[in-house]
């Protein structure tokens, strides 16, 4: 008989949110201080801002700056639990989540949990290649690029495959690391590595489509190129990646690239959990959803943000997976909880468009606004600003500007410190 979590008996009908992310923050925040008792569940104990993961990788950011405590945000809510365990299992027939530390029985269940690296089930890439979607990934990624300089110091021969950086997916998180790392190696690198010959690192981005930014208009995907181009990076469209061993990046037409470095920025697919039927399941491995977020064949299990696929008018296959679209949602979704309890009538969503914006370097930047769009330096300040204004807490927005300021005047980062696990042997 499987144990039961230790959990206050509710008073309230019981909430229980799987996933910390933008959906998952945002409804439990919303929930604060309602007639529900609200059950908080993630891997982490803290919440993380993930479109700065690339500036922990690239030395500029402390991971710390962009987490924050998930029991600091609720500190004030008495009925909300926060449980730090792993998903295993839902049981909808008798409202029962298994986890790690026991069932939880739910009323109704909000399945938050995100997505993850898309390798397209390609095991050496999986084993070898790099990916971005968590603070730790963030870290082994870092501690991977500088480890590598260090190794080329010790070695007599001009290896190759420590002076190849292979990005693979010409996204937002493609273009903004790939910026960041010309950057480091027209800047910074040099001056911490002296024998090394930094003119000889080669940073390419190979993209399987026609342009970069593919979700963005066709001007932004050209300036994004020039952008890129301008500070020394390699593009490489209509280009697949088709296997890679640790050392050598084999590609769709035959040739090789010789690296030990392929950061895997291709595509997504959607963390679901054992138990939701498969009937619900669509492409991208995500929960179909109707207008209120409910998944389909349920009446009390809700899915937002980046596992669920939602479709209206406007977005006819599905909302983009940013974290406006899982804000949005969750927000809504509290509101109709409320009104669940007030016997009013549930609203459904309507997803706000507020633009897509990408940065590239130094007073570089891609903007999109509706119809509206602009470049350079002027898009360059709105993205920081709207970056800032989304973390959670008032010191971590400080730090954040503080190492910006930093880098702006000095054209350094002062976080390249490799940090290993005491016995981690891998790479």
């Amino acid at each position: 008989m499987e144990f039961i979590a230790h959990i206050p008996p509710a008073k309230y009908k019981r909430v229980v949110v799987i996933g910390a992310g933008f959906g998952g923050l945002k409804i439990a925040q919303k929930l604060k201080g309602s007639d529900y008792q609200v059950v908080l569940i993630d891997k982490n104990n803290y919440h993380q801002f993930q479109p700065l993961f690339y500036q922990v990788a690239t030395s500029g950011l402390e991971p710390s700056s962009i987490c924050f405590p998930l029991r600091k945000i609720f500190q004030n809510a008495t009925q909300t639990y926060i449980r730090v365990a792993e998903v295993q299992s839902i049981h909808s027939e008798r409202n029962t989540v298994s986890t790690s530390i026991g069932a939880i029985t739910y009323d109704y269940l909000i399945i938050a949990t995100g997505c993850d690296t898309n390798f397209f089930g390609n095991k050496n890439v999986i084993e070898h290649a790099l990916g971005m979607k968590s603070v730790g990934e963030a870290l082994a990624l870092r501690n991977h690029i500088l480890q590598n300089f260090e190794n080329r110091t010790n070695d007599d021969e001009d290896n190759e495959k420590y002076l190849n950086i292979v990005i693979v997916g010409g996204g937002p998180t493609g273009v903004e690391i790939a910026g960041t790392l010309a950057e480091m190696r027209n800047h910074i690198l040099p001056k911490d590595y002296p024998e090394i010959d930094f003119t000889k690192l080669k940073i390419s981005i190979l993209d399987n489509g026609e342009r970069l930014l593919s979700s963005f208009s066709p001007r932004s995907s050209e300036k994004a190129k020039q952008y890129l181009e301008d500070i020394g990076v390699t593009i490489r469209l209509k280009t697949l990646v088709k296997d890679f061993d640790g050392n050598t990046a084999i590609l769709g037409d035959g040739s090789t690239i010789i690296s030990n470095t392929v950061i895997w920025a291709a595509g997504i697919t959607g963390n679901s959990i054992p138990g939701i039927s498969n009937n619900s399941i669509v492409r991208g491995n995500r929960y179909r959803v109707n207008e209120f977020n409910i998944v389909e064949g349920y009446n009390n299990i809700f899915a937002i943000g980046d596992i669920c696929y939602q479709v209206d008018k406007e977005f006819p296959d599905g909302h983009p997976q940013v974290a406006q679209v899982a804000m949005q949602q969750g927000r809504n979704l509290a509101k109709n909880l409320k009104n669940l309890i007030d016997k009013k009538t549930m609203e459904p969503v309507t997803y706000v468009d507020l633009g897509s914006m990408a940065t590239i370097g130094r007073n570089k930047a891609v903007v999109e606004i509706r119809s509206f769009k602009l470049y350079g330096i002027a898009a360059w300040f709105i993205w920081m600003f709207v970056h800032l204004m989304s973390l959670v807490g008032v010191k971590n927005k400080i730090l954040i500007f503080i190492n910006w300021f930093w880098n702006y005047i000095t054209y350094d980062q002062s976080l390249r410190l490799i940090i290993k696990q005491k016995n981690n042997t891998k790479r």
